[in-house]
């Protein structure tokens, strides 16, 4: 009996449970210089980390822990590269 009950849980568990969601945030804001600043890693683009970090003396890097959706365009930077 107490099989079926502890397989039962893992069963109503596995079904009902949460599943893991994607990280949004692709770039972090440093903070500090390197001297043992903060960080901040909850922007999704470039220009809300860097208005954050804006005279700050902060910078932005990418979030090594990014997990969403590449969001690749079919042109480069500043439209150089456009495909017509």
């Amino acid at each position: 009996m107490r099989k079926m009950t502890l397989v039962s849980a893992i069963v109503l568990a596995a079904a009902f449970g949460d599943t893991a969601k994607a990280d949004p945030y692709r770039w972090c804001a440093e903070y500090g210089g390197g001297r043992g600043g903060g960080t901040n890693c909850y922007f999704v683009t470039l220009q809300q980390c860097q208005a954050a970090a804006s005279g700050n003396g902060g910078f932005c890097r990418q979030n090594t822990f990014y997990t969403g959706p590449d969001r690749r365009r079919g042109y480069g930077a500043y439209g150089t590269d456009r495909r017509w």
